[in-house]
């Protein structure tokens, strides 16, 4: 027979696991976007990195070599989270992206799914480059 303090023991766990992959995801924009550091945000994907942008192969060689792509290609590229949802073992983040610095950049929703020990291991995006003008005022963000 289970007793109530059993069944609210994963239920009390659940919103600290939400809360460290949402940090995982944060320390991922910031090691391998931002700073372009791709052994740091290595560190924070699984053995196991699935791709879901058809521009970047798979695996954690397909990421380092997308790093390395950065750094070389738009070494001013800014990547900022505006908003981070988790749910389970996802976390969405809504990102402003930009290449180069003074130009509008990119809405960005990355999709991540990390694994029970909190690793990065599969990731979807869709990108938006934000317009010159727009039909309203509330902007992309």
């Amino acid at each position: 027979m289970t007793t109530p303090a059993r069944h609210a023991e994963p239920t009390s766990r659940a919103p600290e696991a939400l809360e460290r992959n949402k940090r995982t995801v944060l320390a991922f924009y910031e090691a391998g976007l931002n700073e372009k550091d791709a052994e740091a945000a290595l560190r924070l994907i699984g053995p196991r990195y699935v791709q879901h942008n058809p521009r970047i192969a798979d695996g954690r060689e397909g990421f380092a070599a997308f790093v390395a792509g950065l750094r070389r290609d738009f070494p001013g590229l800014r990547a900022e989270v505006k908003r981070l949802i988790a749910e389970g073992d996802h976390v969405v983040a809504h990102v402003h992206g930009v290449r180069v610095p003074g130009q509008a950049g990119t809405a960005i929703v990355d999709i991540f799914r990390l694994d029970e020990d909190g690793r990065i291991v599969e990731h979807w995006d869709v990108m938006q480059p934000i317009p010159g003008e727009s039909a309203n005022r509330n902007g992309m963000f």
